[in-house]
């Protein structure tokens, strides 16, 4: 594994007050687990080869000297391995004693971190023993060795150049303008906080929002490492509360009062690609020293869960709230359209499959919202050559059940002269074909906008969109795409949603809907069933959401995707099969883009659109040399 992926880890050894000898030995132990689980850096917690607790014993030289020849111990450790540690100690120079985070690696101690805020208020007095850190570096001599000494340090892979982290300590985290904002604007996409954050009501959930949303703000991974079992209860206790946190999202998490380690891979290259594409990220030439440090490769399997559904979340309840503000952004669009049009009517065309499901749910609601009647929607199902009796059966009924205008029009008449002007035999069912009756359709909603005074509502979704399944100047068109930004594994759970809620007959339309196989219902039925499986001629949908979010949202390589791929759909697709659709998605993905150029406006509703007045911009006619070459690899 590598493809940006480092295994980094935290843990809170169990400490005995005091006892630098004991608490080295236990870090060592730490150390050595977390080499064999194959982490690359390891963080521990606030003057843990002391304890936090010491209170005026931090004054005492015996302990001062204790806690350096637990250094130097650590040191001879650290020189078996490639990892990185951080732990945590006091240090007594020119006269003042500083609270630090130590680096260390291959006998090595690559940095010394002073802490800069010192909480001197409720059950805190560190001001009484420590003195704030300096924020410029500069060199010093300890245990035999030239160390720098500083806030202002980096510590950088020369194999790696997304591998740099920092390091900030407990209430550094916990002030207005944290240390870890210059860090990372200097370039270090990990902040590793060695913490002794005491437990008091509530003081966990406030944490992890804190250590959660820094990430977020930072685009970083957060390491917190917190003291736990071991300190004095003399004033406090402590939870050891630990916690890895990638751009938002708590990667890993330990129970409280539970002294434990922690590993999580973090994705650099993610990190990395979300920075470079906030243009208000900027970068910061400051007075950063940067020490580099060399590992060499650590192949280890991935521990890292990778969504099938990256659009979709997996628990119930935050999936429920997710299609409910779904619902309510694509109906509120609509909404402001048809105000902004004075459109009196919107007008979908219903086919009885998902996409124009939802699109005429949404419409409901935007109606809704106007306080109009349903009346106002005008419904089409437009059957031909591929209908079949069940979604013209369904398309009926769910108009009937919302109560809209509901007209049915055959086409067959219409596409059938249509061929015959072109001179096309309307026994080859071909392109011409199946493009004839997408093309009469939309001619047809078109018209009858103009004769209602009426709005097309499109109904084509994002991952149609990305593989151009769609007819040019077909379903491709519209007056405003409700669902441009929604993929269609999401949409099938936003009309999940809507039937959970709705009453016993239109749930049961909605269900059978929902248990309808995916097709434009273009080719000739055959016993009366769907002949034309969209999934069968393009691919799988989940497979397609995936390589579109992994390409779109964050720029990675064909290799990295179908890596993803292969770790999150372990026990459905072998390799070939992903290696297969990922070739046609690259090769979609690129020719179709014309039909992206000139697409309809439609609400942007996730973290994704290809409007070319959105997210995506790319030329029609770019080369997919570079891309082929990585997927021949493959």
């Amino acid at each position: 594994m590598d493809y940006g992926f480092v295994k980094m880890a935290v843990a809170t050894p169990a400490v005995q007050v005091g006892d630098c000898n004991y608490n080295a030995r236990r870090t060592a132990a730490e150390m050595d687990r977390a080499q064999r689980a194959g982490a690359g850096l390891l963080v521990l917690p606030e003057l843990g080869l002391t304890g936090y607790t010491c209170g005026d014993l931090f004054l005492q030289h015996t302990l001062q000297q204790g806690a350096l020849q637990a250094l130097q111990q650590l040191c001879a450790v650290s020189s078996q391995s490639d990892m990185i540690t951080v732990v945590g100690l006091p240090l007594q120079m020119g006269g003042k004693l500083y609270n630090c985070a130590a680096v260390l690696q291959k006998g090595r101690i690559l940095g010394l971190v002073p802490k800069r805020n010192l909480p001197n208020y409720a059950e805190f007095y560190e001001a009484r023993h420590f003195a704030p850190g300096p924020v410029a570096v500069r060199d010093i001599e300890l245990l035999g060795q030239t160390v720098p000494f500083g806030e202002q340090l980096l510590f950088a892979s020369g194999a790696k150049p997304n591998f740099t982290f920092a390091v900030e300590i407990c209430e550094d985290l916990w002030v207005p303008a944290p240390p870890s904002i210059a860090h990372a604007l200097a370039g270090a996409a990990v902040i590793c906080n060695l913490s002794a954050s005491d437990e008091t009501v509530g003081k966990a959930e406030y944490r992890r929002q804190l250590v959660s949303s820094q990430s977020a703000r930072l685009c970083c991974a957060y390491l917190y490492a917190d003291a736990g079992e071991g300190e004095s209860s003399t004033d406090m206790v402590f939870g050891g509360h630990n916690i890895i946190a990638e751009n938002g999202t708590v990667l890993a998490e330990t129970p409280l009062f539970e002294n434990g380690q922690l590993v999580a891979d973090i994705d650099l290259q993610r990190l990395w690609a979300e920075r470079t594409r906030m243009s208000t990220y900027p970068p910061v030439d400051g007075a950063y020293r940067t020490v580099y440090f060399e590992q060499r490769p650590i192949c280890t399997p991935l521990c890292r869960e990778v969504a099938r559904f990256p659009f979709v979340p997996v628990d119930s309840a935050h999936r429920a709230r997710r299609c409910e503000s779904i619902l309510t952004m694509q109906a509120q669009g609509l909404k402001k359209r048809l105000l902004s049009t004075g459109c009196k009517t919107a007008v979908v065309g219903i086919s009885g499959g998902l996409d124009s499901t939802l699109a005429l749910l949404v419409t409901v609601r935007a109606i809704e919202l106007l306080k109009r009647p349903h009346r106002d929607i005008t419904a089409v199902s437009m059957p031909c050559f591929g209908t079949t009796d069940r979604t013209r059966k369904n398309a009926a009924e769910l108009c009937a059940e919302l109560g809209v205008s509901f007209r049915e029009i055959d086409i067959t008449a219409a596409v059938t002269g249509h061929l015959a002007d072109l001179g096309h035999d309307p026994h080859i069912a071909d392109i011409t074909y199946e493009n004839a009756q997408a093309r009469e359709r939309t001619q047809l909603l078109m018209d009858l906008a103009n004769q209602t005074d009426g709005l097309v509502v499109g109904t084509g979704d994002l991952s149609e969109l990305a593989l151009g399944w769609a007819t040019y100047n077909g379903d491709h068109m519209s007056m405003y795409a409700v669902n441009a930004s929604v993929p269609k594994t999401l949409v099938c759970h936003l009309v999940s949603y809507v039937a959970e809620h709705s009453r016993k007959r239109l749930k049961s339309v909605l269900e059978d809907i929902l248990s309808t196989p995916v097709s434009p219902e273009l080719l000739p039925a055959k016993n009366g069933q769907i002949a034309q499986k969209t999934e069968d001629l393009v691919g799988p949908y989940a497979l397609h959401d995936f390589f579109l979010y992994y390409v779109v949202r964050f720029g990675f390589s064909p290799a990295k995707i179908c890596f993803l791929a292969e770790h999150a759909f372990a026990e459905e697709y072998r390799h070939e099969t992903i290696v297969r659709w990922l070739r046609v998605f690259y090769q979609r993905f690129f020719s179709q883009q014309f039909k992206r150029s000139c697409l309809p406006d439609g609400p942007k509703v996730g973290s994704i659109t290809l409007s070319p007045r959105g997210d995506w911009r790319m030329p029609s006619d770019a080369s997919i040399a570079l891309w082929k070459q990585e997927l021949d690899a493959l």
